[in-house]
């Protein structure tokens, strides 16, 4: 009981400290005139990545195990799953959500009946409303051919690590050095192309009555709250990994399925925080940054310091993963990224979770 409370308060201190770090980093991007998709895609993926990074470099660099290390290369392969299936599925799903309300708003205003027309009634929305498409839920056409550009590059650096884990070679260790080169490139790449205007900021938390915060304080709520939300995450994990066996979940279950979702928490909260704010677009740019750095940052660390040999498992989250980015990408380039489409890509990881069964 007590280790489910913890799992419960943890969650709701990472969603508490998530609403903090998103409040300073949209500051801190104005301070540093980072356009809002640079802020979701540099910014608070960086920010919100860093920890699961360093987790992953305390794994495979100093693991004194080869079991220490396994995790830490399960870790770098779970990650970009659970990012491209469940974070954009939540993201989808808040969309539906929040888009309701104010869909049944529209159905209850009533307009004055004039000679011969009806009153519109609230069970009885208008007939080419019912019949329209929903609405893209990425509603810039540049940032959406941008954010296709960014999942493209992704697959292609996602294949590469995929492939190689499936082959053995002597200076496959020194091509980690590649990966980090490869996020060099888009870090720099995207604070480049990381322009447009700001969306009116809430104030500050740490200065609510400042039109404007200092800067010093901007930083010190980042920090303070990326500090929380590194803790709080920490702290899940290791309770998911007590509840697992309390379960009769299998250990393998306990990491390859349950684990990389504890630790992708803040990408979500994230997520559904902006898209509660009506940022849909800060919520899918911090998504794909955050792909983007676990592609790059931990499948280089592992390369470099284990064997990086995948055994079915770990092959098993490659092509899923690889399976929810070619449906994804699909969808931008045909610019139908709905709501509803965005959800569907929470069925892959449920296709993930049967195979491992099976595997």
């Amino acid at each position: 009981m007590l280790h489910v409370l913890l799992l419960v308060g943890c969650a709701v201190g990472i969603y508490a400290s998530c609403e903090w770090f998103v409040n300073a980093v949209e500051w801190l991007g104005q301070r540093l005139r980072l356009g809002p998709v640079a802020v979701g895609t540099v910014l608070a993926a960086f920010g919100t990545a860093l920890p699961e990074s360093v987790v992953t470099f305390v794994a495979v660099v100093l693991g004194g195990d080869a079991r220490t290390r396994d995790l830490g290369v399960g870790a770098a392969m779970g990650g970009p799953l659970v990012l491209a299936t469940v974070a954009y599925g939540v993201t989808g799903l808040m969309l539906l959500v929040t888009r309701a309300p104010a869909r049944r708003a529209r159905r209850d205003v009533r307009v004055p009946v004039g000679v011969g027309a009806s009153a519109p009634t609230p069970d009885a929305p208008d007939a080419a409303e019912a019949a329209q498409e929903p609405a893209p839920a990425y509603a810039h056409p540049e940032e959406m051919r941008k954010l296709s550009r960014d999942q493209i590059l992704f697959l292609a650096v996602f294949v590469a690590k995929v492939a190689l884990g499936l082959v053995a070679f002597a200076v496959k260790p020194w091509l980690g050095l590649l990966f980090f080169a490869a996020y060099a490139a888009y870090f720099v790449r995207a604070l480049r192309s990381g322009s447009g205007e700001h969306e009116e900021l809430r104030p500050l938390f740490l200065q609510r009555r400042r039109p404007r915060p200092a800067t010093w304080a901007v930083v010190v709520q980042t920090v303070g709250a990326l500090g929380v939300v590194y803790g709080a995450s920490q702290l899940f994990v290791g309770q998911l990994d007590a509840v697992g066996p309390l379960l009769g979940l299998p250990p393998a279950v306990t990491a390859l399925l349950l684990a990389p979702v504890a630790t992708e928490l803040p990408e979500i909260m994230n997520a559904v925080i902006w898209v509660r704010q009506g940022k849909p677009r800060l919520a899918l740019a911090n998504i794909s940054g955050a792909m983007m750095i676990q592609a790059t940052v931990p499948s280089g660390l592992g390369l470099l310091f284990t064997p990086w040999r995948f055994d079915a498992p770990l092959v098993l989250a490659g092509v899923v993963t690889m399976a929810a980015m070619a449906y994804l990408i699909v969808l931008l380039r045909r610019g139908r990224l709905t709501a509803r489409s965005l959800l569907g890509a929470a069925a892959f990881y449920a296709v993930f979770a049967i195979g491992l069964a099976v595997v």
